[in-house]
């Protein structure tokens, strides 16, 4: 019971740490990356020691430790489902929905009618259940990572779409009436000021999208890949009872997911430096 207590202790110490730092330092940049590093360090520290302390089933819960010895032991494999899933099969959907999605948002703003026709079919599609759609592509595209693909654009396509149509509406009527006394046309009323003021709202669509890729293409693996990717390995090592090599894909999709996200925040972070909401960040 060394290892429990030990670790409760730890917690009790850190989250008195991260309190002070938080009331004290919580405008500085880097206590905003330490305080949410001292909370990880934390959460795992506190499974290492329940595991240890509770003797825990590894069949039930691995310690952290036994998955970063699996993670280190699977290299060569987990770098191959990565590559399989994540920059084939997320990847790849995530740039065609995208950018499908905004250019069919850019259409649907220039033909008002199309909005009332498509956007309800988007909240039908949005709604339908993934696990209904994918074995369906799967049977269209093959087991390979192109169906994998297929599923990802799927979901990422009308999120995209119903948040940039809200961006190239955003703009107020005076705007649009400046951009008419200058006799801007449309293509000029769209890049000179219509766009720029919805990169919040398509930045937005983007971000949401990133987690959806993600869930998107391993979820897909499971009703029929190639003997690699992330899916694949989680649904067969999930029957083997080799719950460390689960949890080591979970690990590996978890920072990839985190760091994908992090690169969209970034770029929004250059692209839209004029809107409110990235005043007094970073």
């Amino acid at each position: 019971m060394i290892w429990f207590w030990g670790a409760i202790l730890f917690w009790l110490v850190a989250m008195a740490v991260n309190t002070r730092i938080a009331r004290r330092h919580g405008n500085e940049p880097w206590a905003q990356l330490l305080i949410p590093a001292l909370f990880g360090v934390t959460v795992l520290v506190l499974w290492e020691g329940t595991v240890r302390g509770l003797q825990v089933p590894s069949v039930i819960l691995p310690a952290p430790s036994v998955i970063w010895d699996r993670i280190i032991a699977s290299l060569p494999t987990l770098w191959e489902d990565f590559v399989q899933t994540i920059l084939k099969g997320a990847l790849s959907g995530y740039l065609i929905g995208c950018g499908a999605a905004i250019l069919t948002a850019i259409v649907v703003d220039r033909f008002p009618f199309l909005q009332r026709g498509l956007l309800p079919v988007g909240n039908f599609v949005a709604a339908l259940p993934i696990v209904g759609i994918a074995p369906i592509l799967v049977m269209w595209f093959g087991f390979d990572w192109q169906s994998k693909a297929a599923v990802v654009v799927v979901m990422v396509f009308f999120p995209v779409l119903v948040n940039t149509v809200a961006g190239l509406a955003a703009t107020d009527r005076m705007q649009r009436d400046q951009m008419a006394t200058w006799s801007a046309s449309y293509a000029q009323s769209l890049l000179k000021l219509r766009l720029p003021a919805a990169m919040p709202f398509v930045f937005n669509g983007l971000k949401i999208a990133t987690t959806l890729a993600l869930i998107g293409a391993i979820v897909a693996e499971f009703f029929g890949s190639p003997i690699r990717g992330m899916g694949f390995r989680i649904s067969t090592s999930v029957g083997q009872l080799a719950l460390d090599m689960v949890w080591a894909e979970i690990a590996v999709a978890a920072l990839a997911g985190s760091a994908f996200y992090g690169l969209v925040a970034l770029i929004e972070k250059s692209v839209t430096f004029w809107h409110p909401s990235q005043r007094g960040r970073g």
